[in-house]
């Protein structure tokens, strides 16, 4: 059975969460991220085919091949953050279908067609991007998610012989709250939502 969370959690992964634009110099380390990636895992998926792949850029290397790829607004972001995931999505997730859906192996055979495979990569490989998101913030990690960089390009750096397709950028750290841009307005419930 399912109980809300607190009024705090509520606060940390949506009311109080902001995008970040700049940074503290306080490294994230490796079991951190692999503490978000274990817990944004977990998020539902169609038939489980959990398409998202995730590429961490850490080192001073990594984000060198990184910042020709990033659009002129990006750049400083990223180099200064302790860390950029590239999250990209998996063509060839039907492969591992029979292992991650055991209850019905054959469910592989579903996706044949391309465009159904370009729409369940693409569709459930954001959704697990916003999952990763929120294990971050859960975490105590703040995130700078972003387009505006060269798909094809960092497609060909860093998924260069696979299948894999860079959907979003997400950097990650601790915000410094001086980079943060005034709250933009949302929808309200009327403008984006019906009950009928």
């Amino acid at each position: 059975m399912s109980h809300a969370v607190n009024d705090e959690a509520l606060d940390i992964l949506f009311r109080t969460a902001r995008t970040q634009n700049k940074w503290h110099d306080k490294p994230v380390s490796n079991a951190m991220l692999m503490a978000v990636y274990d817990l944004a895992r977990m998020g539902p998926t169609s038939a489980n085919v959990s398409p998202a792949r995730f590429v961490f850029v850490v080192s001073k290397e990594a984000k060198e091949r990184l910042r020709p790829l990033l659009l002129p607004s990006n750049v400083e972001k990223v180099m200064t953050s302790p860390a950029t995931a590239i999250i990209g999505y998996d063509l060839e997730f039907a492969q591992h279908i029979p292992r991650l859906f055991p209850h019905n192996p054959g469910a592989k055979d579903w996706f044949r067609e391309p465009k159904l495979v370009e729409t369940t990569a693409f569709r459930n490989g954001t959704l697990q991007g916003a999952y990763f998101i929120m294990a971050a913030r859960a975490l105590g990690l703040d995130c700078g998610p972003m387009s505006g960089f060269d798909n094809a390009g960092v497609d060909k750096e860093f998924f260069a012989g696979t299948q894999i397709k860079s959907n979003f950028l997400c950097a990650l750290g601790h915000g410094d709250p001086s980079g943060v841009f005034a709250r933009s307005p949302r929808f309200s419930f009327d403008e984006a939502c019906k009950i009928i």
